[in-house]
């Protein structure tokens, strides 16, 4: 094993592997990913009823705990402990890499905090996959996951992604499918948008349309799979009209005044108010007269 000289070394202590699985295709799977499940001491699983599946397709008769989302503190110091006498533990999450919106963030956390050494292998992610082909700006993205149940912070957040300019990921299922879409419509108004469906999987698709035409969509069609919503960021041109139409709001001698104020000239206070209302310097000058 390729850990021997390790363990026979000065290095007592083990090591946490990050170990990403497909997300539907099983030969999505890395060579590396496979060679650490099978040398490891320990596979943590967050469903090792799902996992046994992987695990049995591919002969791996590593022994398995159970790390989820309801024991993922207390049996994270649990594994910690595992691993600082010596032994080496393989995270893995029902699909995907594992500390992206799952709780192995929890357990990276609390390796780090103890001084246990965190390495990842690198694979499959749902929400890259749907980034890479959706069409969409990859450039510059925000990752939201699944917006928050809660009434109070989903809303919040809604409102926060209505001034995102990234484009943005997030994840739904199939039965909040059409709540989801009316709620952003409402926070966002009409985006371009990629619906990505059972990613890698046989029925995969990837519908590019608009936050209204996917909701008059899905009130015709029954949304089925698991999706992955990519959704254009606001552009530069959306955020400049709506400043302008807040200043035009405010009397042109009170805009004056903001500017003079702070010790700016008349003349170059007119220029700024030009500017941010989108007009011509003499259609302030006429306006102030």
């Amino acid at each position: 094993m390729p850990w021997e000289a390790e363990r026979k070394g000065w290095k007592m202590e083990g090591k946490l592997y990050l170990c990403a699985t497909p997300i539907g295709n099983l030969e999505d799977i890395t060579l590396r990913v496979l060679r650490t499940l099978k040398e490891a001491d320990l596979i943590a699983a967050e469903d090792t009823r799902n996992s046994i599946k992987l695990l049995n397709h591919f002969q791996i008769k590593t022994p398995m705990t159970s790390y989820h989302e309801y024991n993922k503190i207390e049996k994270a110091y649990q594994l910690v402990e595992k691993i600082k006498a010596g032994q080496n533990v393989a995270l893995i999450t029902d699909a995907g890499t594992p500390g992206i919106s799952d709780p192995g963030e929890e357990l990276v956390r609390i390796c780090q905090e103890a001084g246990v050494e965190v390495t990842s292998l690198p694979g499959a992610a749902a929400c890259i996959t749907a980034l890479s082909m959706s069409g969409l700006s990859s450039r510059r993205f925000a990752f939201e996951a699944f917006l928050p149940k809660d009434k109070k912070e989903r809303a919040f957040v809604l409102s926060a992604l209505g001034q995102e300019t990234r484009t943005i990921i997030l994840y739904e299922a199939p039965h909040h499918l059409r709540k989801t879409l009316e709620e952003l419509q409402e926070a966002l108004g009409d985006r371009r948008l990629s619906i990505c469906r059972e990613l890698t999987k046989k029925y995969e698709t990837v519908f590019s349309t608009t936050i209204s035409g996917a909701c008059s969509y899905y009130q015709e069609h029954e949304p089925r799979g698991e999706f992955v919503l990519v959704i254009e960021g606001k552009s530069q041109k959306e955020i400049i009209e709506e400043q302008q139409r807040g200043w035009q709001e405010v009397p042109i001698e009170e805009h004056m005044q903001h500017y003079e104020s702070q010790g700016i000239s008349r003349k170059e206070a007119m220029k700024l108010v030009a500017k941010d209302r989108g007009l011509s310097k003499r259609d302030v000058y006429g306006m102030l007269l």
